[in-house]
């Protein structure tokens, strides 16, 4: 490694000099100043890692002088060395881009290890999450298994999705076939422990530790509601975890997170069904009992959740909550625009809920658009694109309306997404749904070893069109595909992001409850 050129401007260098050699007993090549002119002029001609800059020295001190580098263009980290704390000077040095402080008198230690924080912070956090992730990775290596708790594959998702983030923002890419066979091993061995364990959940969900569709609202959101809440309910389709773990850090610009987990979603991972059951709290053959005019079935595409105001509102009075509701779905980018533009005539409203869209449009329009698929080629890109969008969003401008107006936000969404890799053969009528990673209809006929059969959908709390329906759904990277243009098909399909079978990405998704600063 090259050794560390360090320019320290201070009108008192003399008195610093035990602090400088010793810098340079450590290998570090320390040039002086004790003006901003000669300073300035060094900077100029010399390229230095960093500045160790006096705050008050005769003539031009060092807040102007790190002013008049920044015009010049010259972009170095600067460490500010001063005797004062006001904070208005801390704020105009701040504004001038400092990267640290240090508080006169200052000792040869506090020296090096600023020189380590702010040059070398990067490597050795980089160095620490390796070592974490080598020791975690055997350890979970060794306790996956089909007898698992709910809680223990949360955890286990929960640490490989942060590692995969903290991976990501390090641009540390040497683990990403690791992580990627892990979550593989770890998916294989879900889906058989969700194929042993659903319909009981679906059976015994009230005496369970497990919060699925239908439950989630009556645990985690009605305990919040009353007639002096303030609420901001945002659900965003298809908004996997790992998305979630990238959003999380803006939101806690304005909120304090009081309550975040992992949810599972209930099968078909779809809109229609897991949906509409998150927002009326009953399983899809639930709601064909008892509301029959809002399943209007899977062929037609626009109605799959025109509904979803009724069966949420449903719901609140069935639970006795009589309180002043907003309900709006944004499904492109003028809804958007219309919502915030009328947002203050929300503010007394004791529960405003609002469905964004884009995530699962984006991921759908993957498989079509050319553009869209360079983009979001993998995971790592889909996550970046999907951060981006949410930064420059109108969704943010809402969320800091809701930061200041004392609004709190539950967040969750109805399912996620797998990136699909491997196509199985299927074979079915005209009437069989459209569905990659799930389907529904009269003899299908399928490797049963490769999927999850489901005979009987009453046992798991879907409604059936005709008595010799049964239902299919993919496991994890799998998708459906015909015999007709079969390869055609599994090439264009592949790594393309779909949703409505069985994975960690698709059934573990997040619900989060966050309070104003």
């Amino acid at each position: 490694m090259d050794q560390v050129k360090i320019l320290w401007v201070d009108d008192e260098i003399d008195y610093l000099k035990p602090h400088i050699k010793f810098l340079e007993d450590k290998g570090y090549i320390v040039y002086t100043a004790t003006n901003s002119s000669d300073a300035i002029d060094m900077l100029k001609k010399e390229n230095f890692d960093i500045l160790f800059l006096d705050e008050n020295m005769p003539g031009m001190g060092g807040l102007a002088m790190l002013e008049h580098a920044r015009d010049l263009n010259i972009s170095i980290p600067v460490v500010m060395i001063t005797k004062h704390q006001e904070e208005h000077l801390m704020e105009e040095a701040l504004a001038n881009r400092i990267t640290d402080f240090l508080i006169k008198p200052v000792n040869p230690s506090q020296i090096l290890l600023t020189l380590k924080k702010v040059l070398n912070e990067k490597d050795i956090l980089k160095k620490k999450i390796i070592d974490d992730f080598q020791k975690d990775y055997r350890q979970i290596i060794n306790e996956l298994s089909p007898s698992m708790s709910i809680e223990e594959w949360k955890n286990i998702y929960k640490k490989i999705v942060n590692y995969e983030v903290k991976f990501q923002s390090l641009d540390e890419t040497i683990f990403n076939d690791t992580i990627i066979t892990l979550k593989e091993e770890a998916n294989d061995i879900f889906a058989k422990y969700f194929i042993q364990n659903y319909p009981n959940w679906l059976n015994n969900s009230e005496n369970l530790d497990i919060t699925l569709s239908h439950n989630l609202l009556k645990q985690y959101l009605f305990p919040h509601l009353n007639e002096q809440s303030h609420v901001l309910f945002i659900l965003i389709d298809n908004l996997r975890y790992d998305q979630w773990v990238m959003f999380k850090p803006v939101f806690e610009e304005y909120f304090q997170i009081i309550n975040e987990d992992l949810y599972c979603s209930i099968l078909p991972t779809t809109t229609e069904y897991a949906r509409n059951s998150l927002f009326s709290g009953l399983l899809p053959n639930g709601i064909a009992q008892l509301y029959p005019n809002l399943l209007e079935g899977d062929e037609d595409i626009s109605s799959k959740n025109q509904f979803e105001e009724e069966l949420f509102l449903n719901y609140l009075k069935r639970y006795g909550k009589n309180l002043k509701a907003n309900f709006f779905k944004v499904l492109h980018p003028p809804m958007a625009q219309r919502y915030i533009k009328s947002i203050n005539e929300l503010k007394d409203n004791n529960i405003n809920v609002l469905v964004y869209n884009f995530i699962d449009t984006f991921a759908h329009a993957k498989t079509e658009v050319e553009l869209v698929k360079e983009l979001a080629k993998d995971e790592i890109s889909y996550r970046a694109v999907t951060y981006n969008w949410f930064i420059h969003s109108i969704l943010m401008d809402v969320i800091r309306w809701a930061a200041e107006n004392n609004f709190s936000i539950f967040l969750t969404t109805d399912h996620g997404s797998v990136q699909i890799k491997n196509p199985i053969k299927i074979i079915g009528d005209r009437e069989t749904n459209t569905n990659l990673r799930f389907k529904t209809g009269k003899n299908l006929s399928v490797d049963d070893k490769k999927v999850y059969r489901v005979r009987k959908p009453e046992q798991i709390g879907l409604p059936i069109q005709n008595v010799s329906d049964s239902y299919v759904f993919a496991l994890r990277y799998d998708f459906f595909v015909y015999p007709n243009n079969y390869q055609y098909y599994s090439k264009y399909f592949a790594d393309s992001f779909q949703h409505g079978g069985i994975s960690l990405e698709e059934n573990l998704v997040p619900y989060v409850y966050m309070r104003p600063r």
